[in-house]
């Protein structure tokens, strides 16, 4: 038997992702010439879930191990040097 289907959502900007309550599985995030970060949030101005770094000009596969992460808003609250990230969530 299954679980939840994982869905996916293109983002080049801060912000809402718009999805509401939800796990995040993982994520690919392509950077720019500089080195990138990503801070994910409980929603605008809550706590961290996710803040990781990446090196420069790459693309990079990030998949999170069992449930994944649990977030009431996936809210992107930094996306420095990244051109995009895909959120992959259930």
């Amino acid at each position: 038997m299954s679980g939840s289907d994982t869905l996916a959502i293109r983002v080049t900007g801060t912000g809402s992702v718009g999805v509401g309550p939800a796990r995040v599985r993982g994520f690919q995030v392509t950077t720019g010439a500089g080195a990138g970060r990503l801070t994910l949030t409980q929603g605008n101005g809550g706590a961290t879930a996710v803040d990781i770094d990446f090196g420069a000009s790459t693309s990079d596969s990030v998949f999170i191990p069992d449930e994944g992460v649990r977030m009431s808003d996936i809210y992107v609250s930094a996306l420095t040097n990244i051109t995009a990230v895909t959120i992959f969530y259930n």
